[in-house]
């Protein structure tokens, strides 16, 4: 697994994001990686802390949705890296929003163990990518999602 998180090669406008922005003092400041490259699989790791109780003992669902939806965006700045034959940092950063998010709760989420985040590069379709994810704590699968990323068009926001 390779110590480079895709988030910390966005550029600072993008880099605000409440889950993975790197410059988001209060957010979540979520890493990515890739876990096996090869086969297109990354992994994030996040600890929830207590204000992220849904009811006691147990992970807000919310919270799950945007672990994989965060997890899911940076996996597809790695699939686009991938894709064009580059490292993050070389060339122009790839960024990317949610198109369409589904997330399927299998059980509870327990509040304590470190959780991770699994998702695979399904498709790379142009400026689409699509991703399939698990989310487990302690070794049990508590979610899964798919995630429908969209790259950021150059002139966004201008």
């Amino acid at each position: 697994m390779t110590s480079e998180a895709f988030q910390d090669f966005y550029p600072d406008d993008f880099a605000q994001c409440y889950g993975c922005g790197r410059l988001n003092a209060q957010g979540l400041q979520l890493k990515t990686r890739w876990e096996d490259e090869a086969a297109g699989v990354t992994i994030t790791r996040f600890t929830p802390r207590a204000e992220h109780t849904a009811v006691p003992g147990f992970v807000y669902g919310g919270l799950i949705a945007s672990l994989i939806d965060c997890s899911g965006t940076g996996s597809a700045a790695g699939a686009a890296y991938r894709a064009a034959g580059r490292r993050p940092g070389a060339g122009a950063p790839f960024r990317f929003v949610t198109g369409s998010l589904k997330v399927s709760y299998l059980r509870p989420t327990p509040l304590g163990p470190e959780l991770e985040i699994r998702c695979r590069v399904e498709e790379v379709k142009g400026r689409k990518i699509t991703l399939s994810a698990t989310l487990s704590a302690a070794g049990e699968v508590c979610a899964t999602g798919e995630v429908v990323a969209l790259q950021i068009p150059e002139n966004f926001g201008s």
